[in-house]
């Protein structure tokens, strides 16, 4: 029963993890300071983050027998894989909102 829970919650947390980047908020900050969204985003998000990707990894790799005869196998690496990893490891500390060196919003105008 606990494992059930368990992997209830994980599922849970994935699936908010990977919609997090619509989510944001649109204000300089999402906790009140930069200092408090810099250790959110230190100590919760990015673990979640690398937890999110690894699951998001697994997921593809499952799915590929479905993405591989219907050519759809770069959307579902992108969307699986390079989304939550963009927003975990390519995304400046504190902010939410935008990746990259070019500070894009995070998730639609990533470039893979």
């Amino acid at each position: 029963m606990n494992r059930r829970i368990a992997a209830a919650l994980g599922a849970a947390l994935v699936v908010s993890l990977l919609n997090a980047p619509a989510a944001a908020q649109e204000a300089d900050t999402v906790l009140g300071d930069r200092g408090s969204d810099m250790t959110a985003d230190l100590l919760i998000v990015r673990p979640l983050g690398i937890v999110g990707t690894v699951i998001g990894a697994g997921l593809f790799v499952v799915s590929l027998p479905f993405t591989l005869p219907t050519g759809s196998t770069g959307d579902a690496a992108r969307e699986m894989i390079g989304e939550p990893f963009e927003y975990t490891f390519n995304r400046p500390l504190g902010d939410f909102n935008h990746c990259g060196a070019d500070r894009h919003p995070c998730g639609g105008g990533a470039r893979y």
